[in-house]
């Protein structure tokens, strides 16, 4: 049981930020399939974002959608355990690894549930402004998550570089 906690405490920002992301991804679904009929549309800024209530047999932003990708479901419970094996047995994230790692693991749970259980995901953010693909929250997450690694990775060259310099001038 220590060891448990001691490995939960290690990331621990990276669990809470993964279940507030499947949770908040789950209630909106629900809150969409309860309230609208699909491919109703509502708008919130008429012509530019509307809910719009489709399903998605593909990836992201509707990609892969022609023709229900099987295999989504299976990369989506790949990565998911790659990211807990990787927080449980990994390193001590710093704080920007673990929101990304944990909004990335939270969309990716969020949709991979819904594939495995319905065989689609529930998508229905739609900026029509821009003609962009209808999306989710999880796809949010994951994004967001890959822009927190991103910065992550940035700032930490940068911050090696500077120490590197100023061990050589030492």
């Amino acid at each position: 049981m220590l060891n448990l906690k001691l490995r939960l405490k290690k990331n621990p920002l990276f669990w809470i930020v993964a279940i507030i992301s499947i949770v908040f991804d789950h209630l909106t679904k629900f809150w969409v399939v309860q309230n609208f009929q699909l491919g109703e549309s509502l708008p919130l800024w008429s012509g530019v974002f509307h809910f719009t209530y489709v399903t998605n047999t593909g990836a992201a932003f509707s990609l892969f959608s022609n023709g229900g990708v099987y295999w989504l479901r299976w990369l989506s419970l790949i990565v998911s355990l790659g990211l807990m094996g990787f927080a449980w047995f990994g390193p001590k994230f710093n704080p920007w690894e673990q929101l990304g790692y944990g909004l990335i693991l939270g969309g990716a749970l969020g949709n991979g549930i819904d594939r495995f259980v319905s065989g689609y995901v529930v998508d229905f953010l739609h900026f029509r402004l821009i003609n962009f693909p209808i999306f989710n929250v999880a796809d949010i997450s994951i994004n967001i998550g890959i822009i927190c690694l991103l910065i992550t990775t940035f700032f930490a060259e940068e911050g090696r570089s500077q120490k590197e310099e100023a061990r050589r001038k030492k």
